[in-house]
């Protein structure tokens, strides 16, 4: 068995606002959906700056459920972007809430996080120095050894 892509699958309660969202706050473009009569979306495509990202409604009825209150997330997804600072800006704009501001992480990246209004999280980062895993590992010692 060969791995060719991993691909992030978001279910969401509301998937045509979730799109409508992504593409707003983060400039995703929409490649396609599927829409039921209803108008739930069963699948759709969304290009991440060359990286694919599908999703669709919840399908309470298959066990398809998306975040919420009291229903969190356990998956973070990562944007590395050119401005941290203007990517959470933008998402916050959109509709998005901030749940760690933009810091300069010891690992070389600026870096904060945010929950999209579907309950989903994001760190969004740039990097601005390029550290060694080595050095990483050595700058996270420090930081988390007794005082």
């Amino acid at each position: 068995m060969g791995i060719r892509e991993c691909i992030p699958y978001l279910h969401v309660n509301g998937a045509a606002r979730a799109i409508a969202f992504y593409v707003e706050a983060f400039g995703a473009k929409e490649n396609y959906r599927l829409s039921e009569p209803s108008g739930r979306v069963g699948h759709a495509e969304l290009d991440f700056g060359g990286t694919l990202v599908m999703l669709a409604d919840e399908f309470p009825e298959l066990g398809f459920t998306g975040p919420s209150e009291g229903r969190l997330t356990t998956v973070t997804l990562h944007l590395h972007v050119d401005d941290a600072d203007a990517a959470i800006a933008r998402a916050v704009a959109a509709g998005a809430r901030v749940l760690r501001v933009p810091t300069t992480e010891f690992y070389g990246e600026r870096s904060g996080r945010v929950r999209d209004p579907f309950g989903h999280e994001w760190s969004i980062g740039h990097e601005v120095e390029k550290v060694s895993p080595e050095e990483m590992q050595r700058r996270y010692t420090e930081l988390l050894s007794p005082k």
